[in-house]
């Protein structure tokens, strides 16, 4: 649901937010009404140290990460990596999770973009080596507005899966098979792979028992980029004291923190007070499905959501598809919304 998104051109208070959901209901829709609980993504929020995470005990939290984030960093990315994966490995447990990403560069394609991005990763049974990459535009599983250009993005992202795997001497094939990439691997070995049949970001993740096996691919990977690049060290699980100890080890880092937070609706306003000046949230509004509006074509999930930011509110509208031309889906979101929109699709690898 990230890649069909349009935003609000304006920013607004949250009585404006709450007046596009009673616009929602005279429409016979079911958004959230004011005292309803709902889910809370918050991104982006920098923080001085991980105590600062107390600022949310009001509410409950889940899946809390915190981001080291190293801009223009420059060094040996096996060193880098593995100092994480030291201290890692001296705190792991079943809830814990660590991983670093990097981005790197693959041989110009039509349809690809050559920046793409890996993370490394430590879980408490594994490690994890993640792929993912981005398209030059999105078309999501179901559409056809791009099968003319099928063979073409097919054969690029082909070529394009196979460089990565090539570099870090994975046992996997790659093969085109009835219109979708596949990627196969020995049934023993976990392997995932997100979206092989969409014009749009693609990734895949292999396993691996070794907690030291993908060590030394990963930089290889990372060597293709030769230029400062940002690197993100995602942390979850371990308690502040520990988060304090990953801190040290990159002290030129920046600390931000990523969760879902559960709140009522009316609450909002004070959740993005407690992240501002630098956090962004997230929370759905009202969901529904576009035949209620548009019968005679492709049916659309749509998700009509809230997004905080600098002390002010935008509505978002997030489509697992097109269900018009493309050109038209932004008057037809305009005229329920009551607001102009623009297509805002969010960053792929943040």
């Amino acid at each position: 649901m990230r890649e069909r998104r349009w935003e609000s051109r304006e920013t607004l208070d949250f009585n404006q937010v709450l007046a596009v959901g009673e616009r929602l209901r005279q429409l016979g829709l079911k958004p959230a009404h004011p005292a309803k609980d709902i889910i809370c993504y918050i991104e982006e929020w920098e923080v001085k140290a991980p105590e600062d995470i107390d600022q949310l005990d009001a509410w409950a939290t889940e899946d809390i990460t915190l981001v080291l984030v190293h801009e223009n960093w420059e060094g040996d990315f096996f060193l880098y990596a593995g100092a994480f994966h030291t201290l890692y490995r001296q705190h792991e447990d079943v809830t814990t999770y660590c991983s670093v990403s990097h981005p790197w560069r693959l041989t110009a394609r039509e349809t690809i973009l050559p920046r793409a991005m890996l993370w490394l990763g430590f879980r408490h049974t594994h490690a994890f080596i993640r792929v993912r990459l981005q398209t030059s535009e999105v078309v999501t599983p179901g559409e056809r507005r791009e099968d003319a250009r099928r063979p073409r993005w097919l054969e690029d992202r082909r070529h394009a899966f196979d460089e990565a795997i090539t570099l870090l001497t994975l046992p996997i094939r790659v093969a085109v098979d009835r219109g979708q990439v596949r990627l196969e691997a020995d049934s023993a070995v976990p392997l995932f792979c997100s979206w092989p049949d969409a014009f749009g970001p693609c990734q895949f993740e292999y396993n691996s028992p070794d907690p030291f096996e993908f060590l030394v691919p990963a930089s290889r990977l990372v060597a293709t980029w030769r230029e400062p690049a940002t690197v993100r060290t995602y942390v979850t699980g371990f308690p502040e004291q520990v988060l304090g100890r990953f801190q040290a080890l990159d002290p030129a880092s920046r600390l931000a923190y990523r969760c879902s937070a559960h709140c009522a609706l009316d609450e909002v306003p004070e959740m993005l007070q407690a992240i501002a000046p630098t956090g962004r949230l997230y929370a759905t509004l009202c969901e529904f499905q576009s035949h209620e509006f548009l019968p005679d074509v492709d049916d659309a999930s749509v998700i009509i959501g809230i997004v905080g930011a600098n002390g002010a509110f935008q509505i978002e509208a997030r489509l697992n598809r097109a269900p018009l031309p493309e050109e038209a889906v932004p008057g037809w979101l305009e005229s329920m919304l009551g607001m102009p929109v623009s297509y805002a699709p969010l960053p792929p690898f943040v």
